[in-house]
């Protein structure tokens, strides 16, 4: 344990669901969370509406059985339809 705080209190992540499809969450790990960063600072980080996503993230949230993320940012989990984006293969 590194006695740091989680990014999302995990009894929170449990009730957290994609508002789109109602689907449960999972965070995703720090590589993919710097793959997506990557990705949104190369302009190639699209939402699912096909806009470029422009702010960095701390965090992201992965919608299980589904190719779509929300970001995390200041530890506040921005679960708005148009925030979601299409993760990078």
């Amino acid at each position: 344990m590194t006695g740091e705080e989680p990014l999302i209190d995990p009894e929170l992540l449990e009730r957290l669901a994609c508002p789109l499809t109602r689907k449960p969450l999972a965070l995703a790990d720090p590589p993919q969370v710097e793959a997506f960063n990557r990705a949104v600072k190369e302009g190639t980080l699209l939402t699912r509406e096909g806009k470029p996503v422009t702010e960095e993230m701390d965090g992201a949230l992965l919608v299980q059985g589904e190719n779509l993320a929300y970001p995390v940012r200041d530890k506040i989990p921005i679960l708005l339809v148009e925030e979601g984006f299409i993760p990078p293969s």
